[in-house]
């Protein structure tokens, strides 16, 4: 298992920092994918040896948890799970308790999580949104710049969508548009396999206050727009039995775009959200409250937008069209709902959608510069939320210090808080060798200057500065998680005796 995370982590490690290299991937189809996102080339390798493969998989499984968490930090947290699991393996191979060394470890990542929750600075300009999201785009300022327009145009919860442009340059658009907090019924309505989403482009809109469950009610409206040859898109309490299979089938035998979700919000705050919904998308609420039936369906009672993008977890709706005053009406109605729902709503409804169009010269290039548009975006938003520390494997490195402070009488205890501390000197080493400079110099270098935390290497320019005042951040929340989940596959590893897994040739 060890050889299959080393190889993993050899090739993910290349990525990090402002100097890291390229990873080309070769797809099944179609030209080689050209990145420098971690996730990404941690999720495109696999082994023919199965024992090798499970040991990778399990290390993909941290860089997927970092990722969904803070948004970014996948590398990081694939270099540091290999750090532990390497030298953790060796000492139990040398007779030590591994349960003592996982208590060891956990006491570390505790205290280094501490520290740098005290060493976090708050970010709120549009400034320090750019350098936080300069630093995930691997430097480039010209990203850091388009993401914090992005969030200081829709705030911080605001939806950004990131899309391929047409152009060479990249592009920030904000239009109208709303978010809702449901992902699909079924991944049945996925029309796009890469991104696993379904994109909807002009669709009707069915609002339905109720379950639906008898697919003959439905035959008027597939009829319609089946004739219209428009996608559908469905907001219900549900869809259940015949209704759904009959959705699915017209999906695969006939084509149809459609996709459904249920409707957002729960208890009283359901109905708020449906209203929200038909008054900005011009939909007709099928209920008993308003006597409009299923089966009676016309286009008039059917709502517009442009474009509706559906993932598994949220849904955002672009160019709705209905009336645009209903925002201001729940501004006035602040005695009828309690203040942070009709927070949420106002937000939901008045943010608009920003969307940055991703430029190139070629379908490689733009793809490669889209992973890290992504990453800029996730660290921006993960740095306003639990604040950012120096950049560079800094903190990190600082951190290291404060595991000296850690009492133990056990000494299987103290290598696990060993093994932590080591892990915690990788990430500037790795940064720093992939700039091409001697690694260790930098690092022995950095841990000497006891007086200053926030005192780093520029690797980009090639000095020593100021972290802070150079702008080279990382997001606190993006380091924390990265540390956690990396120190909990690689003790669940390191505790591991076996390996079990089927005879792919038993008939």
């Amino acid at each position: 298992m060890l050889e299959g995370v080393n190889e993993l982590a050899d090739a993910v490690q290349v990525t990090m920092g402002p100097k890291g290299r390229n990873v080309v991937i070769e797809l099944s189809y179609g030209t080689p994918k050209i990145t420098k996102d971690g996730v990404t080339v941690a999720r495109s390798m696999a082994f023919e040896n199965r024992v090798k493969n499970v040991g990778a998989a399990l290390v993909k499984q941290v860089a997927n948890a970092t990722n969904a968490v803070a948004g970014d930090g996948t590398t990081l947290a694939t270099v540091l799970a290999r750090s532990i699991f390497a030298e953790g393996t060796k000492s139990v191979a040398a007779g030590m308790n591994a349960m003592d060394l996982r208590r060891g470890m956990n006491m570390a990542v505790d205290t280094v999580v501490e520290y740098l929750k005290s060493k976090a600075k708050t970010i709120s300009t549009p400034t320090e949104y750019a350098q936080v999201a300069s630093i995930s785009a691997n430097g480039d300022a010209e990203v850091g710049d388009l993401v914090a327009k992005a969030l200081e145009k829709v705030g911080k919860e605001g939806v950004v969508t990131i899309s391929e442009g047409k152009t060479l340059e990249n592009e920030l658009e904000v239009i109208d548009g709303l978010k809702l907090d449901r992902g699909y019924l079924l991944t049945n309505f996925i029309t796009n396999t890469r991104t696993q989403k379904c994109e909807l482009d002009d669709p009707l809109i069915l609002v339905h206050e109720k379950k639906i469950s008898e697919a003959s009610k439905l035959k008027p409206l597939l009829q319609l727009v089946v004739k219209l040859q428009r996608p559908l898109f469905i907001v219900a309490d549900d869809v259940v039995g015949e209704a759904l299979t009959a959705l699915v089938v017209n999906k695969v035998r006939a084509g149809l775009k459609v996709c459904v979700i249920k409707a957002p919000g729960f208890g009283s705050y359901r109905i708020d959200h449906l209203l929200d919904f038909i008054a900005l998308t011009g939909s007709k609420l099928i209920s008993e409250s308003t006597s409009l039936k299923l089966e009676d369906v016309t286009v008039e009672m059917l709502g517009n937008a442009k474009k509706i993008i559906v993932t598994k977890d949220d849904t955002i709706i672009l160019g709705a069209v209905g009336d645009k005053q209903v925002t201001s009406q729940l501004k006035k109605a602040t005695a009828k709902f309690d203040k942070e729902k009709l927070e949420q709503r106002l937000s939901r409804l008045s943010g608009g959608v920003a969307v940055i169009k991703v430029g190139g010269a070629s379908d490689v290039e733009i793809s490669e510069k889209k992973d890290r548009v992504v990453d800029a975006l996730n660290s921006a938003r993960a740095a306003a939320y639990e604040g950012i520390v120096p950049g560079g494997g800094v903190a990190l490195l600082q951190a290291s210090r404060e595991l000296d402070k850690i009492k133990t009488t056990n000494f299987e205890e103290k290598v696990g808080v060993q093994i932590i501390q080591n892990a915690m000197k990788i990430p500037a080493y790795i940064i720093a060798a992939n700039a091409g400079y001697e690694a260790s110099m930098v690092v022995g270098k950095l841990l000497e200057k006891i007086e200053n935390d926030s005192f780093g290497f520029d690797t980009a320019q090639g000095e020593y500065v100021d972290m802070f005042k150079a702008g080279i951040v990382d997001p606190v929340k993006v380091l924390r998680r990265a540390i956690q989940d990396a120190v909990s596959v690689s003790t669940l590893l390191t505790t591991t005796e076996a390996v079990v897994y089927p005879n792919i040739n038993q008939k």
